[in-house]
């Protein structure tokens, strides 16, 4: 078995590294690691071992069955198919692929089921989308969703290297590269990703058009912002549902408790709730501030937070590839 990281010197590239050994054996796993021409040729430390780094042409060459892609959506395009060619099952972490008709859009806990051998290329759907459909999709089941009001609040790990890099300079005070349109420490913005014509951001339209695909209910009403603060890794999400069935909230809690990746952390009382200080570092989804909507009937409060590296992306992707093994998918 050989599995390859493309992107594996980036933040989400070295998550997968720091993953992988939870999900799958790997001392019967043969790991391939590429990265941009500066970093061809350079060491990265795996279970103790150094790997040297390739460029992604050379991991074609080595037909890996399983390539997890950690890079931007144009180089995910230029390689994809590539790869494909060889035989390799693709696992993309961009948005190149999400809302192709014929590329599954996967969070396994919702609809692995659905993936066959004839799947080569597989979508990672966007770290906020992630979470939060991991906590809708068994009440979604339950009770039937209608629509969906999302406010999130990302963390600058979601924006990569760069947007890290810029907040630890403004709060070390040196200079630095400016990656956001203004400053982010002490700061927060109502901006991720390009400002489209109708006024919300790619990212906002990503959350809206992924959950409608993966829950395959493109009937539900979904309005979203998005909203970056100074936080190293992870996101939070308030989340108003208006349900198509009438609910328990009690009912809503047990629900939630049983599901398979998400821990319930709601005593309010006794100030237990998400936190991304919490979640750092972990692979499950905290849900809590469960809390019926006075204001409209059928309606529910959440409170959603993941480490966006980690089930937003990197714990996302191994997960698929394990599924792959586990159910000879590839």
């Amino acid at each position: 078995m050989k599995i390859a990281i493309i992107g594996a010197t980036g933040l989400v590239g070295r998550e997968i590294l720091a993953v992988l050994p939870d999900f799958l054996e790997v001392p019967n796993i043969e790991i391939i690691v590429a990265a941009s021409e500066n970093s061809a040729g350079k060491t990265i430390d795996f279970q103790g071992k150094s790997l040297t780094l390739c460029l992604p042409e050379d991991a074609i060459r080595q037909q890996p069955d399983i390539a997890i892609f950690a890079i931007n959506s144009a180089l995910s395009r230029q390689y994809a198919s590539l790869f494909v060619a060889t035989g390799t099952t693709v696992i993309d972490n961009s948005s190149a692929w999400r809302m192709e008709t014929t590329v599954p859009l996967i969070v396994p806990e919702i609809n692995a089921n659905i993936l066959t051998k004839s799947d080569k290329l597989i979508a990672n759907p966007n770290c906020s989308t992630i979470q939060l459909v991991m906590a809708l999709a068994p009440l979604h089941k339950k009770y039937g969703i209608k629509r969906l009001v999302i406010s999130t609040y990302q963390s600058v790990s979601g924006s990569g290297l760069k947007g890290v890099s810029q907040l630890m300079d403004e709060r070390e005070e040196k200079p630095s590269e400016k990656f956001y349109p203004h400053p982010i420490d002490l700061n927060i913005l109502p901006h991720a990703g390009k400002f489209l014509d109708n006024g919300y951001t790619e990212e906002e339209i990503k959350l809206i058009n992924e959950t409608r695909k993966i829950l395959q209910t493109p009937s539900i009403a979904i309005t979203a912002t998005v909203v970056r603060v100074p936080v190293m890794v992870g996101h939070c999400e308030s989340v108003n549902i208006e349900f198509l069935e009438e609910f328990d909230v009690e009912e809503v809690r047990n629900i939630l408790r049983q599901t398979s990746g998400v821990v319930l952390q709601d005593e309010p009382k006794s100030n237990v709730y998400p936190m991304p200080l919490h979640a750092q570092g972990k692979n499950e989804v905290f849900v809590g501030r469960i809390r019926r909507d006075e204001s409209q009937p059928k309606s529910l409060n959440l409170w959603i937070v993941s480490d966006n590296l980690r089930k937003g992306a990197a714990t996302n992707a191994v997960q698929i590839a394990k599924h792959l093994v586990d159910n000879q998918l590839i």
